[in-house]
């Protein structure tokens, strides 16, 4: 699911998420959880204020970000396959 996300610097080429436009709503994030480089890509995984997780993918050539997971917080084990299959439906 292609997503907007807002960034803001965090030091030496290094950039934070601040929020992601998901189908018009718009999620602040609280805390980034971990990052990690792919090949052409970089992934975010990010809590909101609500403690869910979302992993976000940034293609950094062409500078388009996507949604690639989520999970509620406190979710039965099955509920973020759910939730996922909502956001993007």
């Amino acid at each position: 699911m292609r997503i907007s996300v807002k960034t803001q610097p965090a030091g030496q080429d290094a950039e934070q998420l601040h929020s992601l436009r998901l189908d018009g709503r718009q999620v602040e994030i609280a805390e980034t959880a971990d990052q990690w480089a792919g090949a052409d890509y970089r992934y975010f995984k990010v809590r909101d204020a609500d403690g869910n997780i979302y992993i976000v993918r940034h293609d950094e050539p062409r500078n388009e970000w996507e949604l690639t997971m989520f999970e509620r917080a406190h979710a039965p084990a099955d509920a973020s396959e759910r939730d996922l299959h909502r956001l993007l439906h």
